[in-house]
């Protein structure tokens, strides 16, 4: 039996918004990474890497389309105490809403916007870790990895489902 641990298997998703590279360790989601267009992945998996990554795909079609607003796959998350608890409270932002970074800094995640800010684009789930949920507190969208027209794209996608 081979040790899956520490293994990283990688598939790829093509999307509305294009390729999404999907990352599991063969028993959780570790990553979903916008924009990986040029460059090239070596898409590996196993049968337990194949059932996450199907679960992830299904969910993220229902989601394009309007039909989910909940993300139920099992995600195994990688990072530092205050960045875990960013993305914990980043996954209590409802569908079709946003907070700004001082909404975060309020609801659990007590150090500065910019802390809040940096754990958020270190964010290593994109869409089911819903940062793109959270904008500046004068209502401007702020930055957002995928760039700020992915952010408008996926905000509206929920504000029209």
């Amino acid at each position: 039996m081979v040790d899956t641990s520490m293994h990283s298997f990688n598939a790829i998703y093509k999307s509305p918004l294009g390729n999404i590279l999907l990352t599991s360790n063969g028993e959780a989601l570790t990553g979903l990474k916008l924009f990986v267009e040029n460059q090239i992945i070596d898409t590996e998996t196993n049968s337990g890497a194949q059932l996450i990554f199907e679960q992830t795909i299904s969910q993220l079609q229902d989601y394009f389309v309007g039909k989910r607003q909940v993300f139920t796959i099992k995600l195994a998350l990688q990072g530092t105490e205050f960045q875990l608890r960013a993305w914990q409270q980043l996954q209590k932002i409802p569908y079709g809403q946003t907070w700004s970074y001082k909404d975060m800094a309020a609801m659990g995640c007590p150090k500065s916007y910019r802390a809040v800010g940096n754990a958020n684009g270190k964010n290593p789930i994109a869409i089911i870790i819903p940062c793109h949920r959270v904008i500046q507190y004068n209502g401007n969208l702020g930055g957002y990895n995928g760039g700020v027209n992915m952010k408008k794209f996926l905000l509206e996608n929920e504000n029209t489902a």
